[in-house]
């Protein structure tokens, strides 16, 4: 008899991040974070749920190995960069103003 396979906290995550909603509001809390190295993270595990870095590489025409220096605990990605990698997997940068965010929560 095959055992099955626990699911981990970060299969999980990753299953849960491949819906773009909550790949947005995953990304965008991390925001909140005073550590950029959080929302660096966030985008790796999203990377991650779309596909992985070679095909995020691919469709950004942004190396791979790029990717990974850009996204490391001392990664400072251009926002032109940022920006092209986040079309890749279907996302946008936005500027929204503090006031309306209060009054939506």
């Amino acid at each position: 008899m095959k055992k099955k396979k626990i699911p981990t906290y970060h299969d999980d995550l990753i299953k849960r991040l491949k819906d773009p909603a909550r790949a947005e509001g995953y990304l965008n809390a991390t925001l909140e974070d005073e550590d950029k190295r959080v929302f660096l993270l966030a985008l790796r595990n999203v990377i991650e749920a779309y596909g992985g870095m070679t095909k995020i590489a691919r469709l950004s025409k942004i190396s791979r190995e790029h990717i990974y220096r850009m996204l490391s605990a001392k990664g400072n990605p251009e926002l032109a960069t940022l920006k092209n990698l986040l079309s890749a997997i279907g996302l946008k940068l936005a500027i929204e103003s503090k006031n309306q965010r209060k009054k939506a929560a």
